[in-house]
């Protein structure tokens, strides 16, 4: 029994010193894991940021960690990213006037397509992971990724314009939900909710904040409503990719509470609000057009960010469009 002994107590302090190498490792690498990229670094794997979090469809899908670290853009990059955005919201307005009753969806899509093309740039949605159009049109219960088609947009709809182009070799996106003519008592206040939880997203931003306080605020702002907030899509870094870090989710989640938004980072926020459940189901047909699974009505905008040293500066605000605190 004592040689059994002897042996017990070296193999313990042999796992002893093993497990403390291990641990010596473990935090080594969670030091260096958490360390930010210097300003302007363009040493980040991209290729990594684009393999991250599972996308389904445009979007990142909720419930996700960050697994690399969001870029953190220079004063050059920035102002790329701001004359991306000025085209994006140039392009907005362009679009404005014709979404109206009687025209189709296709036609819509035709005309962000002939204008982007015609200033120089590039529909990022065209050929997107299959996408086969330039910019998506969610009617009525379509909560996202709807295909521009033969359908005649008619009084009573409302209709989200989702607009993504590359401006040499930079991404601006954004969205809106329109109006088409009178339309119900209900569809009017979703539309205002929604409008109003993306700014009160915005308006709680520091450089300072967290992700979680995105998805905080918007949830504090729907919830009295009624309505409920979509958990099965969110928004997403933005630079010279489509899709990067930060994903950002629009309710609450525990995960997002360490997620820092530093000054440099861009990232899109556009809140899915629906009448209704929150869930929702992806068209088998298609695989991109997704739906409040109770067919109620669902509303989105959407605005891309560049959170500065002195907070956030919003990228893609309209020239013709409705500004925070109008009234729809």
């Amino acid at each position: 029994m004592k040689g059994f002994s002897a042996r017990t107590k070296s193999l313990n302090l042999h796992l002893s010193i093993e497990l403390s190498t291990i641990r010596r490792k473990y935090n080594r690498a969670r030091i260096e894991s958490l360390k930010q990229p210097e300003v302007g670094s363009d040493s980040l794997n991209r290729a990594s940021i684009e393999t991250g979090p599972e996308i389904t469809g445009q979007y990142w899908k909720a419930e996700e960690t960050l697994k690399s670290r969001p870029p953190i853009y220079n004063r050059e990059e920035r102002d790329k990213l701001r004359e991306a955005s000025r085209f994006n919201a140039d392009l907005m307005d362009f679009i404005r006037p014709h979404v109206k009753p009687g025209i189709t969806t296709d036609e819509i899509n035709t005309l962000a397509h002939n204008y982007t093309l015609e200033h120089g740039h590039v529909p990022a949605t065209l050929g997107y992971k299959g996408y086969p159009k330039s910019c998506c049109t969610s009617i009525n219960e379509v909560v996202c990724h709807g295909i521009p088609d033969d359908t005649v947009l008619k009084e009573g709809d409302i209709v989200n314009v989702d607009l993504t182009t590359i401006v040499n070799g930079w991404f601006g996106d954004q969205s809106e939900t329109f109006l088409i003519g009178e339309v119900s008592d209900v569809a009017r206040e979703l539309v205002q909710v929604t409008f109003d939880s993306l700014f009160a997203s915005i308006n709680v931003l520091t450089p300072q904040s967290k992700v979680y306080d995105i998805g905080r605020a918007i949830y504090d702002y729907v919830k009295p409503s009624g309505f409920s907030v979509v958990r099965d899509f969110q928004g997403h870094g933005l630079g010279r990719s489509f899709h990067q870090e930060p994903g950002i989710p629009h309710y609450p989640t525990v995960h997002t509470r360490r997620d820092a938004l530093r000054p440099g980072m861009c990232f899109t926020i556009e809140p899915m609000i629906n009448e209704g459940q929150y869930d929702t189901e992806v068209d088998p047909a298609d695989g991109w057009t997704a739906r409040t699974v109770d067919r109620k009505l669902t509303a989105q905008f959407e605005h891309t960010i560049l959170m500065t040293e002195e907070g956030p500066e919003i990228l893609t605000l309209t020239k013709t469009g409705p500004q925070e605190g109008h009234k729809f």
